[in-house]
């Protein structure tokens, strides 16, 4: 494969990370604007999750059956039109009346925005999957680490270095509904960019089976693959706590640090500044202690950075907080994804990937909810201060319990897999 394919394919990711990192603010922040119940501010981000424990397996199916390609294009498409009709709708209920500590201030608003939110998260599933699956067709396998840590620190940048800064700023200064309108024209642009892709991304299959013959196939797949079914559930209960951390994080920085949106912008950029030098430096991590070292303590470094979150006075400490949060993420991304990459079959790609991410990614709407329900519970018999902090803690005892689990299973997994198992 030439440059070519590569350097559109990364470009069309940032310009969508571009998006997604606009609407990181932009969803949780209006739907903070429309009420302050905790659990009905969660609603906005489950709905984005949902769709991977619906999706992920269907997503899977189809991955392995269409042009790779095209289904990206579709739904770069699909998730442009959503994000215009959410802008749309925004905007006709605006201007919101206060928002209460029970129910909604804008039923059309916020119905509009869970259902955008749906409809993103859905097309999501079946883009991301089929984008890891293209990846090993424009790389060799011996550059897979160096590619995906290229790819990542350019989502970052544009997701969360770029994007929520930029989200913020459109907020305040333009208008609730444009974040989402120009969400719009990025995907637009992205599928364009991968309408411009030549080359063939079609994965090579002798016969069509029928849909539960060939799950049954990336199903067994993964039971006879110990290592990659670790991965998964580690993978899992980190994105779960992670949720619980990313959604109590609204609520803390704007009553407990007292932060304006433009504010929590600039500290998710911190944070991604910390993910962009883990991609970027995760290969050489990776060769210079190993892979196996480098999973478990970037797993293990998780627990006091997700700690010290609850301790961030301000806008500099929570965003250091979080670089140091990031770096780890991404090390942690660069061993498993580079593994679960290597040790896949092209014509298995997307079925096993599939049944891999529900496991990883199906958890993180359980986390969501778990979070909005510790702030409730915590709020009977604490300060709502305090409460607002309680899923901070919870989720640090949460990833230690899985570091140690997963200590020993990770050294036997990692170091028994040769660099290329294909």
């Amino acid at each position: 494969m030439t440059f070519a394919p590569l350097a559109r394919f990364i470009t069309a990711s940032g310009l969508t990370n571009l998006g997604d990192g606009i609407a990181t603010i932009a969803w949780a922040w209006t739907a903070s604007l429309m009420t302050r119940d905790p659990l009905l501010i969660a609603v906005v981000p489950v709905a984005l999750r949902l769709p991977w424990a619906i999706f992920a397996v269907p997503a899977g199916i189809v991955t392995d059956r269409v042009d790779r390609r095209k289904l990206i294009l579709l739904m770069d498409l699909v998730r442009a039109l959503a994000f215009a009709a959410a802008g749309l709708a925004i905007w006709s209920s605006l201007p919101f009346p206060s928002p209460p500590e029970a129910g909604v201030a804008t039923t059309l608003g916020f119905v509009a925005l869970v259902a955008a939110a749906l409809t993103v998260g859905a097309a999501e599933v079946f883009r991301d999957n089929a984008a890891q699956t293209m990846l090993p067709a424009l790389v060799p396998h011996e550059r897979l680490e160096a590619a995906n840590g290229r790819l990542w620190s350019v989502e970052l940048t544009s997701n969360a270095l770029v994007g929520p800064p930029l989200g913020a700023t459109i907020l305040v200064g333009m208008g609730l509904s444009l974040p989402f309108a120009a969400n719009a024209v990025l995907y637009a642009i992205a599928a364009v960019m991968i309408a411009s892709m030549i080359g063939r991304f079609q994965p090579q299959r002798e016969t069509r089976q029928s849909w539960r013959t060939e799950l049954a196939e990336g199903i067994v797949f993964l039971r006879h693959a110990p290592l990659l079914r670790t991965l998964a559930w580690l993978t899992g209960w980190w994105n779960l706590f992670f949720q619980m951390v990313v959604i109590a994080l609204v609520l803390h920085v704007q009553e407990n640090l007292g932060l304006s949106s433009v504010s929590y912008g600039l500290v998710l950029a911190a944070g991604a500044v910390g993910g962009i030098i883990g991609g970027l430096c995760g290969e050489a991590v990776v060769r210079a202690i190993g892979p196996v070292r480098a999973a478990q303590w970037s797993l293990l470094a998780s627990l006091p950075c997700i700690a010290a979150v609850a301790f961030a006075r301000d806008a500099v400490s929570l965003g250091v907080v979080l670089a140091l949060f990031e770096f780890a993420g991404l090390v942690w991304n660069t061993v498993s994804v580079s593994t679960r990459q290597r040790m896949i079959p092209d014509r298995l790609l997307g079925r096993v990937n599939s049944v891999y991410r529900l496991l990883a990614w199906g958890m993180m709407p359980l986390g969501l909810l778990l979070s909005g329900l510790i702030v409730r519970i915590s709020g009977s018999v604490m300060t709502r201060d305090a409460a607002l902090t309680a899923p901070f803690f919870v989720a640090a005892m949460g990833i230690g319990i899985v570091a140690i689990a997963g200590w020993r299973p990770l050294r036997n997994g990692l170091s028994q897999t040769p660099p290329d198992s294909h």
